[in-house]
């Protein structure tokens, strides 16, 4: 098992704000003043160790903590770091008592800080960086498995019309636009020829299942996007709403379970599919947890699982590129960024792998 400590460190608290990322503080605070409901300075800026895509500070006050959310600065790939989005969506939930975070205000005026941002309530509680959850006993691993599954489903059962989302997204032929969406920004992030996303380019838009019904989708739920409470297995806050949309849950669920599928990604964090007892460890087998998750959403079974691995693991590839194509073009938000090259290959290789269960030619 990897070091839980190292990743922690790695991942988790904060830093003082890299050069490239900083701002006018006194525009921010005047912002603030003006819109956050009881916001009281001074101000305490720092920046968020996690994250690739959208750049995350700690606003701290003397009475409480905020969490913003900016675009980063620079050359952008098209419909990326979409945060005017992802404040639609928390404003849309909160109210639900669906958990994610209070949002306070969204400010699309770049003469502020440079960029677009939004500001919301720091959620206190734990977040785990190793879906292996070491150090853990196998019961406590359970319930928090448990209520991940929970949680994801009753996502895709939120009423996203009542929700007040309508036109948040289109209500058909996600997987298509998805494709198109991601072939474009892997072509424009592309540093060299990878034969399996090229096959995977033309095949996977000819081959789409029939869809599902439309749901608000995630796009990366994972456990190191969400907080859970300090003491319980309870899930407080989903983090990291930049690629949710209106599409197709299946889609959103079969990336999850890539999860119990694919190898670690960080030398520093545990894989599920390195587990050889799932059952003595705690954690529910990918069956299990496909059960769990149509129990509550009251499905019988997931169809077309193979086209759906081999169309997210493309998906995955084509965010990897993009973040290689953000070191190439020095707007990069993590140091270790450039290691993602390394990551495009083998996962065009994995979805190349699953296409041909299901009818591609390799």
């Amino acid at each position: 098992m990897v070091d839980d400590e190292k990743a922690q460190n790695l991942f988790t608290g904060t830093k003082d704000v890299v050069d490239t990322l900083k701002f006018d503080e006194a525009k921010l605070i005047t912002w603030m003043e003006a819109n956050v409901e009881g916001y009281e300075g001074p101000l305490t800026v720092r920046q968020f160790k996690g994250g690739q895509s959208n750049p995350t500070y700690q606003l701290i006050t003397p009475n409480k903590q905020y969490v913003m959310r900016r675009k980063p600065p620079g050359k952008l790939l098209p419909s990326a770091h979409a945060v005017d989005r992802e404040f639609r969506v928390i404003s849309a939930l909160y109210p639900l008592g669906f958990p994610v975070a209070k949002p306070y205000g969204l400010c699309e005026d770049t003469d502020v800080i440079g960029t677009i941002f939004y500001v919301m309530n720091m959620v206190e509680g734990r977040i785990f960086w190793d879906g292996t959850l070491p150090g853990m006993e196998p019961s406590e691993r359970h319930a928090i498995y448990q209520a991940k599954v929970k949680t994801f489903a009753d996502l895709h059962n939120v009423d996203w019309r009542a929700a007040g989302l309508e036109g948040f997204g289109k209500e058909s032929d996600y997987i298509a636009r998805q494709i198109y969406r991601w072939t474009k920004q892997y072509i424009a992030s592309e540093t060299k020829k990878i034969p399996d996303m090229d096959a995977l380019i033309k095949w996977l838009p000819e081959n789409i299942p029939v869809g599902d019904k439309t749901a608000i989708v995630h796009g990366d739920y994972r456990i190191d996007n969400m907080v859970l409470h300090s003491t319980e297995p309870r899930v407080i806050a989903v983090l990291d709403w930049e690629l949710c949309t209106l599409g197709d849950p299946l889609a959103d669920f079969t990336y999850h379970l890539m999860n119990w599928m694919m190898p670690s990604s960080e030398p520093s964090r545990g894989a599920l599919v390195d587990i050889k007892d799932m059952q003595s460890y705690g954690i529910p087998t990918m069956k299990e947890y496909v059960e769990l998750y149509c129990k509550h959403t009251g499905r019988d079974s997931l169809p077309n699982v193979n086209y759906y691995f081999a169309y997210n693991a493309f998906r995955l590839g084509a965010i990897c590129q993009g973040i290689v194509g953000r070191v190439r073009d020095g707007t990069a938000n993590s140091a270790n960024a450039d290691v993602m090259e390394a990551r495009v290959a083998p996962l065009a290789a994995f979805a190349a792998d699953c296409a041909c269960k299901v009818g591609m030619k390799a």
